[in-house]
């Protein structure tokens, strides 16, 4: 699918970071580690061109989150977290901190590997995919928004929302289904996350974001 794909696979369980290396590497990704938060910062500080990366939320010296957090102040790489938690709060904050996926443990090789070629199919998507309406210029290839010529700085998961609820002009869509769709992932918890990611991009997008109408009792429309 993609050619030189790294992936930094972060976790203090050497057996689970084998695992992974083994399945992702048949795959012909290039497989990088990190067995803590702090690690994995440095590893991704020499190697800016990693693509993905996977993370365990219970860990030494940083745990996932705060590790997540400090990702968030230099990157929007995709990040897949794996927990062993079935909070839905949990998962909210994950959400809101930009975990683009949520792995529960334990989990299939197999599913984890799709869920990786899924999310980087999305966010590295092939040929050329430009959307335009009323000044917004969305190019999925580059993953650049622009309005009116100027840049907007969206994080993957904003841009991603954006790019769906444009695909579906005038549609009334459900957050069950933005969810559905956006995240690839059937989760099952409040709408907080869904909401939180309109309000941002509503903000994002200025005098645009009145776009993106509340479709009340149901969820959004960009009309």
């Amino acid at each position: 699918m993609m050619n030189n794909v790294k992936i930094l696979v972060v976790d203090d369980e050497e057996r689970m970071r084998k695992l992974l290396k083994d399945f992702l590497s048949a795959k012909d990704y290039t497989i990088l580690e990190a067995e803590n938060g702090q690690k994995a910062l440095d590893v991704f500080d020499l190697n800016p061109d990693i693509s993905l990366i996977i993370l365990d939320i219970m860990m030494p010296v940083l745990d996932g989150w705060a590790t997540l957090r400090e990702l968030r102040k230099i990157s929007q790489v995709p990040v897949i977290m794996l927990t062993a938690r079935g909070e839905e709060r949990d998962e909210v904050f994950g959400f809101e901190l930009g975990v683009d996926e949520y792995i529960s443990k334990p989990f299939s090789p197999k599913i984890l590997v799709a869920r990786v070629e899924a999310l980087l199919k999305r966010c590295f998507p092939k040929g050329n995919d430009i959307t335009e309406v009323d000044g917004i210029k969305i190019d999925s290839v580059a993953h650049i928004v622009t309005i009116d010529g100027k840049n907007i700085d969206l994080s993957m998961k904003e841009f991603e929302l954006l790019k769906y609820l444009t695909d579906n002009i005038g549609v009334a869509l459900s957050r069950e289904k933005i969810l559905n769709s956006v995240w690839n992932y059937d989760y099952y918890g409040d709408s907080r996350t869904i909401d939180s990611h309109i309000k941002k991009l509503r903000k994002k997008l200025g005098k645009k974001g009145l776009h993106i109408e509340t479709v009340r009792g149901l969820g959004y429309k960009f009309e």
